[in-house]
């Protein structure tokens, strides 16, 4: 029997006539909204970047930054054309964006003085929107001199806590093989399902949880080196379903979104047009992937198939990957010698940083690294699930 690990638990509450949350096999942990605070925080959101025309095959459309409208005559424009290409199959956080190509705007700036950042486990406090938030902030055992570090942000599901994040994904183990920074956000205490993902929330609610986003970002980004061309998103579950509204509302300072059991539509806000197409990765568990499952409340199989649908409408590049499991565990292999767990989510966020135009990917003409279980494809149904009678965690 299959072990639950993105448990979507049922709580008495009302959200366009359903009831519904997400958590793990362990009860809900217990959390008293904090004492709100006056402090000034944040700042104005980006401004936008150049978009592209879609296609519906999960390659890269044409685009601006990279297009050539030269003839083919075996001249300086199919040198250039050649060059693009091959920066593109080479893309990573470790390669700068070649001459032309989208650049994330500057950091944001704090609305105030940066508390002194502490590193897990012990939490940095911070005052965002007048409230008293806080987080946590990993970064490698040992330091690099010069070393510039991609930023990741892990966003729990609702049963869970930031601790809870660095035991199930080995965060340490991550950023010490991989090298960046991981920012574990504590929620807020006033939303029933942790983060402002539902139908029901306000926009201004939105906007609050994303000015904390910003202010977070800042405040790491004045205390150590990051490099603001790869800064990205991963929610697991009630935290999936919250990053892709993060994506609507800083797509300009991401580089990339990952989506754990995630989505969008239903009682849950709908994805909304990004001025900048970002990559993403949708994984989710199959059919199955639904809580409860007798009686299923959400159904996290359609959430990510209209994410898909929505981004493959919008020309964004996106990886699907289908485990077949259900609500549970991804089943990743065990990583080899030197590897480390959900290899394939690091692995992505670092190979796709935001200088790449919309629908490129440098898995685009290429198969997909070693790091990738054979049940992950490039675009909508580019996938080959797991076998369903494979064992789950």
């Amino acid at each position: 029997m299959r072990r639950p690990f993105f448990l979507f638990s049922v709580l008495a509450a009302s959200i366009a006539a359903s009831s519904f949350a997400c958590g793990t096999s362990s009860a809900p942990s217990s959390e008293e909204p904090p004492a709100a605070s006056t402090s000034p925080s944040t700042s104005s959101s980006p401004s936008a970047s150049p978009s592209s025309t879609a296609r519906n095959d999960g390659s890269a459309p044409s685009d601006a930054s990279s297009s050539d409208s030269s003839t083919s005559d075996g001249g300086p424009a199919d040198a250039a054309s050649a060059d693009a290409a091959t920066a593109i199959a080479t893309a990573s956080c470790k390669v700068p964006g070649p001459p032309g190509t989208p650049r994330a705007p500057a950091l944001p700036t704090y609305a105030g003085t940066c508390p002194a950042l502490s590193f897990a486990p012990t939490y940095t406090d911070i005052t965002s929107g007048g409230a008293q938030r806080r987080f946590l902030v990993v970064k490698p055992t040992t330091a690099v001199a010069g070393e510039v570090l991609p930023v990741v942000f892990l966003w729990h599901w609702l049963g869970g806590s930031p601790e809870d994040v660095l035991t199930k994904l080995a965060v340490q183990a991550a950023v010490d093989a991989r090298r960046f920074v991981a920012v574990v956000p504590a929620p807020k205490g006033d939303a029933l399902f942790r983060w402002p993902f539902e139908a029901t929330q306000s926009q201004g609610r939105v906007d609050e949880e994303a000015r904390f986003f910003d202010d977070m970002l800042a405040c790491v980004g004045r205390a150590m080196a990051v490099d603001k061309e790869c800064v990205s998103s991963v929610g697991v579950s009630a935290g999936a379903l919250w990053t892709s509204q993060l994506a609507t509302v800083r797509s300009e300072r991401l580089a990339s979104m990952v989506s754990l059991s995630g989505g969008v539509g239903d009682v849950v806000r709908p994805w909304a047009t990004t001025p900048h197409r970002l990559p993403a990765m949708v994984l989710w568990g199959g059919s199955g992937d639904t809580y409860p499952e007798q009686v299923p409340i959400m159904n996290f199989d359609r959430a990510s198939k209209r994410l898909e649908g929505a981004l493959t409408t919008d020309g964004h590049f996106f990886l699907e990957c289908v485990h077949n499991c259900g609500h549970a565990v991804p089943p990743f292999d065990a990583p080899p010698a030197g590897g480390v767990v959900f290899d394939a989510v690091w692995s992505f966020v670092l190979d796709h940083p935001y200088w790449l135009g919309a629908g490129q990917s440098p898995y685009t003409s290429r198969a997909l690294p070693a790091a990738y279980p054979s049940w992950c494809g490039k675009g909508q149904n580019g996938a080959t699930p797991r076998p369903s009678n494979a064992a789950c965690p």
